[in-house]
């Protein structure tokens, strides 16, 4: 059986794929830094690149390099000190609430079960205890577990501390050497397959790019109209619920699933001392049901479009299975991957459709 120069070309790529992936599942720990650095460095190379060019060459690439770092760092600390508020904010009130809220639901309840003929005896006492007293759980004993425990897994804080000082250095380096590290690339490739390589590379590239300017657009929308939302209701932590929710909801479902759980939470334990868990269930169908209809029906047609292909399923299955096979490091290349995944499925799509195969069978 002889085999083409575009199926010899294909069997080669797969092997190669094959091989970096291997690679990647056996080295997962080691690359984890420079994995993570080589995202954010695809990411941000544009900008880096714009900044160059809007200074005409004026502006150093290392002062333009140090300058979206610094952005960068700025934006995830700001995302991560969204978490901390919440933290202050519900734990005191569920450790107050939580008694009062039991009550209630005996109150509401037993009653109701009583008119079906249901004994049900609740001891609410034992319960509120039990729930109280990990509420209530000593700071400093807590504390000291901590320690303990990174004293004894001494390699594993230490691999964290050595990861957050080696991604800001491998992302500094790629950003600077970012097009001479993909033009290297490039030259591995025979002059004979250049073209088809380049072809290739620009629809992926094109792909990820309008998926991840799209859904930036859908994040930051999405963001505002959750706090604003939240906020016409009273909630006292609309906006760190809000943004945390629009940000979140770059991984389908899940991140609007967990928002939706933060503020059914806050609203229940914030209203329920005055106009009760109603206010809080109405809160939520209103403000998120609003939000995830103005998400499917119009932000997500508008501004990511079917001609992108990357359908929510789809990024859900990638995220799963490269997180399953590859670990963290597959979470973070999993929606690239899937990228350029879909570019090579419809390029070998099209070639199946013009191939004498198809047309054979066609035509009988």
């Amino acid at each position: 059986m002889q085999f083409t120069p575009a199926q010899k070309s294909a069997a080669a790529w797969g092997a190669i794929a094959a091989f970096v992936i291997f690679c990647l599942w056996l080295l997962g720990p080691v690359l984890t830094p420079f994995v993570v650095s080589a995202v954010f460095a695809y990411a941000l190379t544009p900008l880096v690149n714009r900044l160059d060019r809007k200074r005409g060459g004026r502006l150093p690439r290392v002062l333009a390099v140090l300058l979206v770092q610094f952005l960068l760092f700025v934006v995830l600390l700001g995302v991560a000190l969204l978490i901390v508020p919440i933290l202050a904010k519900e734990l005191p009130l569920m450790r107050d609430q939580v008694p009062v809220l039991f009550d209630r639901a005996n109150a509401v309840i037993k009653p109701l079960l009583e008119r079906f003929n249901v004994s049900l005896s609740l001891d609410v006492a034992n319960i509120k205890a039990f729930v109280l007293k990990y509420l209530n759980a000593n700071f400093e004993d807590a504390f000291t577990r901590m320690m303990a425990s990174l004293k004894l897994g001494g390699s594993v804080a230490f691999a964290i501390i050595g990861n957050a000082v080696l991604v800001p250095v491998a992302l500094f380096y790629l950003l600077m050497d970012w097009d001479r590290f993909v033009a290297s690339f490039q030259q591995l490739v025979p002059p004979r397959a250049r073209g088809t390589f380049d072809s290739f590379t620009t629809e992926a590239d094109l792909v990820l790019g309008q998926y991840l300017r799209g859904q930036l657009l859908v994040m930051l929308i999405l963001a505002a109209f959750y706090s604003i939302g939240l906020a016409a209701f009273g909630l006292d932590l609309a906006m760190p619920i809000g943004i945390f929710t629009g940000l979140a909801v770059f991984v389908p479902y899940l991140g609007f699933g967990l928002g939706l759980i933060m503020a059914t939470l806050a609203g229940v334990l914030e209203f329920s001392a005055n106009a009760g868990p109603g206010k809080a269930i109405l809160m939520v169908a209103v403000v998120y049901g609003l939000g995830q209809l103005i998400e499917s029906m119009y932000l997500t047609p508008r501004l990511l479009g079917e001609r992108i292909g990357l359908h929510p399923l789809a990024v859900i299955f990638a995220l799963l299975a490269f997180g399953q096979l590859l670990g963290f490091v597959g979470v973070l290349i999993a929606l690239p991957a899937s990228a350029v995944l879909l570019v090579a499925i419809r390029r070998a799509w099209r070639t199946y459709l013009e191939s004498n195969l198809y047309k054979g069978v066609d035509s009988a």
